[in-house]
């Protein structure tokens, strides 16, 4: 793996490791870590941030890498995948960025090359997963195979998808409760966030089942049945979560079609309430219009009573409405 010139540069490698096969690891310097050969037994793992220039010299020219996966290990954006080469695979992930201000939608790509001599990863951004699995290296939980590695770093990027899916369905559960309590104004924002997240998380998420599927087909000889079925488990909880999103989404639908049903009836209530007054008071209107009028021959003109008698005549037509139209059940 020497790269010529015998000066690396490592900018861009985060940290390496040896394991040793029985369960212990070795943390390397990262000035020799890319120049020195690979040490006897056990398997190697190189973590990059991303891949300047000097790494990808030293993966096209020293590691005997696919070419095609080495331009696959350089792209940030690329959907869940695996594929298989003749000297290893490619495993291609995406985990929640936990960091604070991070978008939960927002999921970062890690890349995993591996053969039967070395593990090299590429994350485009920072993931909890892997640092809690570094400290676990530092408290001597060390896996012992490459698959043994895949397998538990695929749980840790499971789990953390685990804890966003619970909080979108725990928000799904406090918007419906305040439907019926809080102004429509204030849910819909909340409600659009929460669909946008569901919808975004679901598209990227749904393609790991596969890759962490083809992954566990894999025969090599550091692939064992064990590391096989806690794939297959992280593959499994992968199609839940994307059921649980489905329903998060379906959820967010029924929350808004329940919102608009109450402002449609609100406005219901309203028009209602509009109608009976217009009703009541159109026929007291024209009669009280009528005497208004200013020509000869109004009744009651000449009489100082006349005018509380309409008024009291006018009043029992409208509570005479009133009484009809509760009658018909109308208002």
């Amino acid at each position: 793996m020497n790269m010529q010139g015998g000066k690396i540069d490592r900018e861009g490698l985060l940290s390496a490791w040896w394991f040793d096969g029985k369960g212990g690891a070795v943390r390397l310097p990262l000035e020799t870590a890319l120049a020195s050969p690979p040490m006897e037994g056990g398997f190697t793992w190189y973590q990059f941030r991303h891949l300047p220039r000097a790494a990808q010299d030293w993966l096209r020219q020293g590691s005997g890498i696919d070419l095609t996966a080495i331009e696959a290990v350089a792209d940030d954006q690329c959907r869940p995948r695996c594929r298989v080469f003749a000297d290893g695979a490619l495993l291609s992930l995406r985990g929640v960025n936990l960091q604070r201000n991070a978008l939960p939608e927002d999921l970062t790509t890690i890349h995993l090359w591996v053969d039967e001599r070395r593990i090299i990863s590429v994350q485009h951004d920072f993931l909890s997963a892997i640092g809690d699995f570094e400290d676990a290296l530092g408290r001597g939980r060390c896996p012992h195979t490459q698959g043994e590695f895949v397998a538990d770093m695929s749980m840790r990027l499971v789990e953390r998808v685990d804890a966003v899916v619970t909080t979108l369905i725990d928000d799904a559960d406090e918007l419906e409760d305040a439907v019926v309590t809080t102004e429509t104004a204030e849910l819909l924002p909340k409600l659009a966030v929460l669909r946008r997240v569901a919808i975004k998380l679901r598209r990227h998420i749904a393609p790991q089942r596969e890759a962490l599927n083809h992954f566990a087909l894999e025969d090599d000889p550091w692939m064992g049945p064990k590391d096989r079925n806690r794939l297959r488990d992280a593959a499994d909880r992968v199609a839940r979560f994307a059921e649980e999103l489905d329903s998060v989404r379906e959820r967010a639908t029924v929350i808004r079609e329940q919102m608009v049903d109450m402002r449609a009836e609100q406005m219901n209530k309203s028009m209602l309430v509009l109608a009976v007054v217009t009703v009541v008071f159109a026929p007291m209107t024209l009669i009280s219009g009528m005497f208004g009028m200013n020509v000869g021959g109004i009744p009651g003109s000449d009489d100082p009573a006349a005018f509380w008698a309409l008024s009291v005549c006018l009043l029992g037509l409208g509570f005479l409405l009133l009484w009809a139209f509760r009658r018909m059940q109308w208002i």
